[in-house]
């Protein structure tokens, strides 16, 4: 059985955050650009752009709003807090990443045009457990192949509980209001209303939406992911995500069957919900854009890639030549 990433001690566990907001078109923009900003100028105290007064008049939205900007920002992996001990905590200084500086940099996709963007922004927040401890639990933890609110929060509280009793969960209570809206988030972030009331706003409201990953069946009263392969899914994405599971959870193997990197919690496969044979695909394409530090074999009968040192590979290293080969001014030239 695939052992539980909420069972890992390095993993801080939380179900709140984001003020029952999912995350919307320009957040990730503006709280990138006024960290960037206040990094650049020297300010020392970047914990008060999300905090003074003045930050519902510099976004332009209201304080739950500000908060749950934070929150987005921090959770997909754009702003780090230095020093982060607690997932809750307003500690520390927040930084831009260097994954933020790629996306919303000079050169970036400050408008999340490009879906590479998008699927790098899902990846940090269902890969592992963090601050979007749900979207990691429900792409990685639940097999459903259908299912409704409820028994997403069914589950998940069950889970809690199991946590708890183990020692595992430091949240004494986590009630059912919490995951009750956590549950509501996390679907409002992929899924599109098909129950003949959505609004244009709801259709924008998430950039996440455009992946296609959780569909709504039966008049929007269930769901399902959208297992399969994923046409807009670039192999340097596909990459940068085997890397940092790779990296993240078996820092010492030196390979992995197509069956692990398929289903193995937080594994490309789950993460980016594909089946064993587009991942095996893929996973045959990486010798070549590794120049053989990632390599694929099946001379042996089972279907596996190696590395010799995983340690040594940079996955954003691979994700930002990407973006310089498909920069308009790189097509011009």
């Amino acid at each position: 059985m695939a052992r539980s990433l909420l069972d890992d001690g390095r993993f801080r566990l939380q179900f709140a955050g984001h003020e029952t907001f999912p995350l919307r078109y320009g957040w990730l923009k503006k709280a990138f650009d006024a960290v960037a900003a206040a990094e650049a100028a020297g300010q020392t105290d970047t914990r008060s752009i999300f905090t003074d007064d003045a930050a519902i008049a510099n976004f332009g939205v209201g304080k739950n709003m500000v908060t749950s900007m934070r929150h987005w920002s921090l959770a997909s992996g754009i702003l780090q807090i230095s020093n982060d001990d607690d997932l809750a905590s307003s500690g520390g200084q927040v930084l831009p990443t260097a994954l933020g500086r790629l996306l919303f940099g000079d050169s970036g996709d400050p408008y999340l045009e490009r879906p590479a963007s998008l699927w790098l922004l899902h990846w940090h927040l269902a890969a592992t457990p963090g601050r979007a401890t749900t979207w990691y639990w429900a792409f990685n933890e639940l097999n459903e192949p259908t299912f409704t609110r409820d028994v997403v929060r069914t589950r998940l509280a069950r889970r809690c509980d199991e946590l708890r009793d183990d020692g595992r969960l430091r949240t004494s209570r986590i009630t059912e209001s919490t995951l009750k809206s956590d549950v509501l988030c996390f679907i409002r972030t992929y899924a599109v209303k098909s129950d003949g009331r959505s609004t244009q706003e709801d259709a924008l409201e998430c950039p996440l939406t455009e992946l296609g990953l959780v569909q709504s069946v039966d008049i929007g009263s269930a769901f399902q992911f959208r297992r399969g392969p994923k046409s807009t899914l670039p192999d340097e994405v596909f990459l940068y995500g085997l890397l940092r599971f790779w990296r993240g959870l078996y820092p010492t193997r030196r390979e992995f069957t197509v069956e692990a990197v398929t289903h193995e919690p937080g594994s490309p496969g789950r993460v980016f919900l594909l089946d064993e044979e587009t991942v095996a695909e893929r996973l045959a394409r990486l010798s070549d854009l590794t120049r053989g530090a990632v390599r694929w074999d099946e001379s042996t009968g089972m279907r596996q890639v190696y590395s010799a040192d995983v340690m040594t590979l940079d996955p954003l290293a691979y994700v930002e030549r990407l973006y310089r080969r498909t920069r308009p001014e790189a097509k011009a030239a």
